[in-house]
């Protein structure tokens, strides 16, 4: 990705957030999300001004929450010059009696980014428990130095004492790093980065928004192919593959390496719907659901909220279904 591709991407952003609140009936604005149950309501976080925060106990019909960070710490424009506010791609999972919030804050143009992490003890801002705790950097890349870029964090649990973040963007693709299990940070330092996938024989490396996911045996690898951020033109898809270890190597239905390219796409634009991506897969009960965001051709492009039944096929692998019907227009912002 180019420094061009990653201001547009950048300034379709920003643009599409600011004006999604004005467009009639228009969907509420949501990008990169990840959605947790918890106390039997739903949490949904998003990339945003501050890291954007919903609930809903229903899946359907959501209200705005105050945003994880009230005002943009200092550190964050101190610690990345050309940090214009936007924190990218929050991942939210529960484990050991802690929410672990880990999100990208980037200088655009550049692989110039780091992954940080905030956990909290309750996701409840009723509860007088309600505090999130910044527990510092996690990983970071820096131009020139690394070939790889620290956005897209998800957290990838094995067992209690194997833990993983997933990420990367564009550049050499998506990227592995061990955690330790007890802080949510890395085990080493520097820590060994093991790479996951990529695609070598496309220009810039369109790749990025890893979600790993365990089901029928396998770890699913569940990506981003092309361009996100240009509203109904994006061309975003989401691709997958497997392997029985979590480490890799994965390979999709043709059996073709992801390191080497390989990707079996599973949603792409359709319709309406365009350029989803940014996937992740939510478990309820018996049932699994693709969470994802798409650009509504319907309203002007915005980024808007999707989910998705997910089944498996008979040979493992996973199939979309149609989207869950939309609830009302959140109020509030």
């Amino acid at each position: 990705m180019g420094a061009g591709d990653v201001f547009r991407r950048a300034l379709v952003v920003m643009i599409v957030c600011c004006a999604a609140p004005f467009l009639s009936g228009a969907p509420a604005y949501v990008h990169d999300p990840s959605i947790i149950k918890a106390g039997g309501t739903w949490y949904m976080f998003s990339t945003g001004h501050g890291i954007a925060v919903k609930r809903s106990q229903d899946l359907r019909s959501w209200e705005f929450l105050p945003p994880v960070f009230a005002t943009t710490p200092q550190w964050m424009r101190s610690e990345m010059p050309g940090f214009s506010g936007d924190i990218w791609a929050p991942d939210v999972t529960a484990a050991n009696g802690r929410f672990f919030l880990y999100y990208a804050v980037s200088s655009f143009g550049t692989n110039s980014s780091f992954i940080r992490l905030a956990t909290n003890v309750t996701l409840d801002p009723s509860s007088p428990d309600y505090h999130w705790v910044d527990q510092g950097k996690v990983i970071e890349s820096v131009a020139g130095l690394t070939d790889w870029n620290a956005i897209d964090p998800n957290l990838v649990i094995e067992d209690a004492e194997h833990w993983y973040l997933a990420f990367g963007s564009f550049w050499d693709g998506i990227k592995m790093i061990a955690l330790d299990p007890q802080t949510g940070l890395p085990a080493r330092r520097p820590p060994d980065v093991i790479s996951l996938a990529r695609r070598p024989d496309v220009r810039n490396d369109p790749i990025e928004a890893s979600f790993v996911y365990w089901s029928n045996g396998y770890w699913y690898l569940f990506v981003s192919f092309d361009y996100c951020c240009k509203g109904a033109g994006s061309d975003y898809k989401i691709a997958v593959g497997r392997s029985a270890n979590v480490r890799g190597p994965y390979v999709d239905a043709s059996g073709t390496r992801m390191l080497e390219g390989g990707g079996t796409i599973l949603l792409q634009s359709s319709g309406d719907v365009h350029g989803p991506g940014a996937a992740s897969v939510l478990r309820d009960g018996e049932t699994d659901y693709l969470v994802h965001h798409m650009y509504d051709a319907r309203h002007g492009g915005v980024p808007v909220l999707q989910i998705r039944p997910l089944r498996w096929s008979e040979t493992g692998w996973p199939v979309p279904g149609e989207p869950i019907a939309e609830g009302p227009v959140p109020k509030g912002r």
